[in-house]
């Protein structure tokens, strides 16, 4: 097999390299000024050197791993040339995805460059968006290469014992976590620096908090590459596999892996592209979008504190900020040692191979609560920070209940999807009544397990949230929340692991098939794929978990875009309209006031450098809009609370020869605005037909989006049932063995399906976000958001739930139970895997990333809502 390691080799040292430069670069030695009077030598603290010293860890041994695989025995002649087969069609279709998203991306970045230029976006956010986008990308390549490398080397493994099968499949699945939680760091990690140290020094100046978010904007490009990788895969993959199977299993009677079957090598290189590509790109954004949601949480959690001087906050937040980078970075050495600790015996049952990798995921997983507490301690702990609300101990136990989350989501779906436990079994024996049995009881169950993880993720939520403070501080409460999903995901680097783990495993078995190998052989890696079965599942549940923890982390740093978008547009406002330098000497308290659209107004205060933009509350909007058709007669801000934020403006303006009209507002700086303040402003309750109705956009985007990428698998798989039925009708031979079916035509089926049908639903989910947006304003994105979570979170699960549950099913009457292969009780479970193929591996695991993605357009796009919905609003008569 020909596979470039000392380019990957070389990939990774020049990244190493970029790493060591960071690490120089980080000192506090660079002291400009960031235009309040505060160094961004104070951004900086020295246990933030974890993160990026962790990623080059990450990524020396994910070298290490793949020199390991590549050094073990490729077996047999044959059994490299099928594994060559599988190799060249999955980098032939990766390079065809990625010419479609490079297309993508270039839009996209064009669209976002506009932005910058109108003014609703900073100018950095393109170059990061491409960032987030070229990495996750780069995760898929990688982890999909060394993927493929294994398959033969797992199978040959497998022929000298279950042991060394098991450790090369999974140190192979290892290199997927390790490059992705690498990747994902290394790039936050100079994302800060950049921000934070080079830039000032170049005359770019930004405040902490817009900093984070647009570091946080990045993490667009990440979810727009794993949306493609995740929908274009799924439908690469269960095309094949519906087409190995019906006209394979059913039809013909011969196993999915046999030569004779023409999807089989499509089907082998689908595993490859969905299941390792598509993983490692959907849980790379969800690992980069929880870390840096968490922190431009934890920096507008410090900034929101009263009673603290500037460079005290700052002290504050850049704890708060370093706090989970640093997480994230111990749980890279944790995931190691637990990556070391997966063996078993040549003769394990399925029960003792799933205590063998539980052995490395849970080991790591108590190592990283002792971490974290010493993490939480060395940044958080303190009186001064205890004096403000954050106490070490508490935001610890937000990590646990993450992790504890983590850990009860993978064991419900292990109990719903393996067929050692009652569900799954229980589909397997409604096999006795026929196909539409199978179908009822596999809906039944998947609808059922929903209720676990659902619980879980609400006590997770409450917990976290409590824990931090929130009932005492919002702000505090969502940091907790964010930083809960940090926990459940500092161990990724093993636990996506154990899911790259399951398609390795099954083009190992076959590989197996394909070449003939002995039974004991097929029997070895049938025990690692049913093992990689139920992995890929809990690793489903897990990433499907996780990221519902995100999206509401993602929910609330959007709050943190919409303030920095009416900062932006208040002080251009200012700058724009403010025709007498001299005004603040005629009025004792204020310069100009500006009413900028929306009962949002900016002002300049004596003395002060900048323009102070702010929101009117409780505003009554007739006569604000009479007040900016410019007859304006005066107006008077008067301070209430100013560490606060708060103040009183009187606006009056005449009309023709009446009278004067006066009338005072109350109004929140938006520098100082809570959350609170801002559903209060944009008018976020349950009752307001905005709000309402964006979360019944959320609701239809998600059955939409699910029902475009379900019909989507079943239009291509069409075309590879028909294609496969001609090649056995056609090509002379093939059931005898004499003739060669067409492998290269059913990839070919396979790639052109999913390129063409991946398109409109990732654009759905790409344009949807901005159109309710611009229509319904910000209360409206937050019900998208908010209704789009909730449902898209339980249907995900139920679909993968169920899928897993029918492939199981399958499995264990292949076993031998219930008539064994062949038989009618099998042809059901047959057909019940096939519905659960799009379930589990297109459509189900496609929405965690569509709950992330919403989120990330809602974030780098506030600034286009802020600006131009309520100027859409009054057009269209519903502001």
């Amino acid at each position: 097999m020909n596979v470039p390691a000392q380019s990957l080799k070389r990939r990774i040292a020049m990244l190493a390299v970029i790493g060591v430069i960071v690490l120089a670069s980080a000192g506090p030695v660079m002291a400009a000024d960031d235009g309040d009077g505060v160094k961004t030598s104070e951004y900086f603290n020295w246990y933030w050197l974890i993160a990026p010293i962790g990623s080059v860890l990450a990524l020396f041994f994910a070298w290490r791993f793949y020199k390991e695989v590549e050094r073990a025995n490729p077996g047999d002649e044959k059994m490299q040339e099928i594994a060559q087969h599988v190799t060249d069609g999955a980098l032939a279709y990766l390079k065809r995805q990625y010419k479609v998203v490079a297309v993508f991306f270039l839009v996209v970045m064009a669209s976002l460059a506009l932005m910058a230029y109108l003014g609703v976006q900073h100018w950095i956010v393109p170059i990061a968006f491409l960032t987030g986008g070229f990495f996750s990308g780069l995760c898929g390549w990688l982890g999909m290469k060394t993927a493929t490398l294994a398959s033969n080397r797992t199978a040959q493994g497998a022929k000298e014992g279950l042991n060394r099968g098991l450790i090369v499949a999974f140190r192979a699945g290892a290199v997927m976590g390790l490059v992705v939680v690498g990747f994902g760091l290394l790039d936050i990690s100079i994302w800060y620096v950049m921000l934070t140290q080079v830039f000032p020094l170049l005359g770019v100046h930004m405040s902490l908090v817009e900093v984070t978010v647009i570091m946080l904007t990045f993490g667009m490009g990440a979810s727009s590459q794993a949306l493609f990788a995740r929908v274009g895969g799924g439908i690469y993959t269960k095309a094949a596999d519906v087409g190995a199977d019906l006209v394979g299993k059913v039809e013909a009677g011969i196993p999915e892996d046999d030569p004779r079957n023409p999807a089989t090598i499509a089907d082998n290189v689908g595993d490859n592209v969905g299941d390792v590509a598509g993983m490692g790109a959907d849980l790379y954004e969800s690992y980069c979008g929880s870390i840096l949601a968490t922190c431009a949480l934890g920096v507008a959690a410090a900034m929101s504190m009263i009673g603290l001087s500037q460079s005290d906050k700052i002290g504050i937040a850049v704890k708060m900020l370093t706090a989970p980078m640093a997480l994230a970075g111990i749980g890279i050495l944790l995931s190691i040692i637990g990556i070391y600790l997966v063996r078993c015996k040549d003769n394990a049952t399925m029960k003792q191979l799933m205590g063998a990798l539980g052995k490395g995921v849970n080991g790591s997983s108590v190592l990283v609560i002792g971490a974290a507490a010493g993490v939480c301690y060395l940044l958080l702990g303190g009186e001064t920070m205890a004096d403000n609300g954050i106490i070490w101990w508490r935001i610890w136990l937000s990590i646990v209940s993450g992790l504890v989350a983590g850990f009860v989501i993978g064991k419900s779906t292990e109990y719903y999807t393996s067929y050692d436990y009652k569900p799954t079994r229980g589909i397997a024996e409604a096999s006795e009544t026929g196909h539409a049995t199978v179908i009822i009881s596999g809906l039944a169950e998947g609808m059922k397990s929903t209720w676990a993880a659902l619980l879980t993720v609400i006590i997770a939520i409450i917990a976290a949230y409590s824990f931090a403070g929130g009932f005492q501080s919002m702000p505090l409460g969502l940091y907790g929340v964010g930083i809960a999903a940090v926990g459940m995901l500092s161990t990724l680097g093993i636990t996506l692991a154990t899911d790259a783990y399951g398609p390795i495993a099954d083009n190992a078995g076959g590989n197996a098939e394909m070449t003939g190998q002995d039974p004991e052989v097929r029997k070895r890696t049938d025990a690692l794929d049913s093992l990689g079965n139920t992995t890929a599942a809990i690793g489903k549940g897990f990433a499907i978990g996780s990221a519902a923890l995100t999206a509401l982390a993602l929910l609330a740093a959007y709050v943190e875009e919409i303030r920095i978008g009416q900062d932006r547009e208040g002080t251009q406002a200012y700058s724009i309209r403010y025709e007498d330098p001299k005004a603040e000497e005629k009025v004792e308290v204020f310069g100009q006031v500006f009413n900028i659209g929306n009962a949002k107004i900016s002002t300049k205060f004596k003395g002060d450098k900048h323009a102070t933009p702010m929101m009117i509350m409780d505003v009554d909007k007739a006569f604000i809009k009479q007040f900016d058709k410019g007859l304006c007669e005066g107006a008077v801000v008067t301070p209430v609370d100013v560490e606060r934020g708060h103040y009183n403006i009187s606006l009056a303006y005449q009309c023709g020869s009446d009278p004067a009209v006066t009338k005072t507002f109350p109004a929140v700086a938006v520098s100082k605005a809570t959350l609170t303040d801002y559903m209060r402003f944009y008018e976020v309750y349950l009752m307001n037909p905005k709000v309402l109705c964006g979360m019944f956009a959320g609701v239809l985007l998600v059955f939409l989006f699910t029902a475009l990428t379900m019909q989507a698998v079943g239009r291509a798989a069409n075309a590879m049932v028909i294609e496969v039925r001609r090649q056995f009708k056609e090509i002379p031979g093939i059931m005898e063995g004499t003739g060669t079916p067409d492998y290269a035509r059913c990839v070919a089926i396979s790639t052109a399906g999913a390129q063409k049908e991946m398109i409109i639903p990732s654009m759905l989910a790409l344009t949807v976000p901005i159109a309710v947006g611009l229509l319904l304003d910000v209360g409206g994105v937050m019900g998208l958001l908010a209704g789009g979570l909730t449902c898209g979170f339980a249907m995900a699960v139920f679909m993968a739930n169920s899928g897993g549950a029918w492939d199981n099913a399958k499995k264990y009457i292949e076993t031998g139970a219930l008539g064994g292969k062949g038989s009618d009780n099998h042809k059901a479970t047959v057909t019940g895997d096939t519905v659960g193929d799009p379930f589990k591996d297109t459509s189900g695991p496609s929405l965690n990333i569509l709950i992330k993605l919403m989120s990330m357009v809602s974030v780098v796009f506030a600034g286009l809502i802020v600006k131009y919905a309520p100027i859409i609003g009054d057009l269209l008569g519903i502001n």
